[in-house]
């Protein structure tokens, strides 16, 4: 055992910066991705909600093929693909949208489910006395609708970081790439993967004990 930590206390000071600052920028793209995932979903969902079928049968099918199609496809598709029809974006920006695009199909299922739970009356109530209904939207249903989706959204968040991980193969310079890149310059991969490892369970695992509080009050 004692053999096998050795790697880890003699380059320590050489392999923490790297992963710190590699865990810097997969936080980043974790959270700037998720940040529009749920501005989009948020969309996706009251389009769904809707009265028009047009937007509700759009957004299905949306939600269905992206849940259809993998996210590495999708990475590829915008800096590979997308290129060819001379719309360029570099690696991190097509990493960020390509998330966002993915995961907004799981936001959107997760905030109509909670809007399907908020009671029409609510909001008829609020149109009553004399809300308009953006005000309804915004200062009745929509904090209802968070309380009741937070949990599963963390979670989401969770799934949708461990999954940065695929934005390495179009080059982003986030944990898995740079632990690829020390793996060849110092020829320990079992130690630097685990390492690895690590770095995205200390950014994870917070994230998953506040789902598990939250959920029991969700559900009062």
């Amino acid at each position: 055992m004692s053999e096998f930590l050795q790697p880890f206390r003699t380059h320590a000071g050489e392999w923490l910066p790297l992963l710190l600052e590699a865990m810097g920028k997969t936080a980043l793209l974790s959270v700037s991705s998720f940040a529009l995932s749920l501005l989009f979903g948020l969309l996706l969902a009251v389009c769904r909600t809707s009265r028009w079928r047009v937007l509700q049968r759009g957004v299905a099918l949306y939600v269905a093929t992206v849940r259809g199609v993998p996210l590495l496809a999708i990475l590829f598709l915008l800096y590979f693909g997308l290129p060819g029809i001379g719309i360029t974006f570099d690696a991190f920006t097509a990493a960020m949208l390509g998330l966002a695009l993915a995961f907004a199909a799981q936001v959107a299922e997760l905030l109509r489910a909670g809007l399907m739970a908020i009671p029409p009356g609510q909001r008829e109530a609020a149109l009553a006395v004399g809300f308009t209904p953006y005000q309804s939207f915004t200062l009745i249903v929509l904090p209802q609708v968070v309380r009741i989706s937070i949990a599963p959204l963390i979670v989401t968040f969770v799934s949708l970081l461990k999954d940065s991980s695929l934005a390495s193969l179009i080059t982003v310079d986030e944990l898995v790439l740079t632990g690829r890149a020390m793996a060849t310059e110092y020829f320990l991969p079992l130690h630097i993967y685990l390492a690895v490892g690590i770095c995205y369970f200390l950014i994870a695992w917070p994230f998953s004990l506040l789902s598990k509080r939250l959920a029991p009050r969700a559900t009062r």
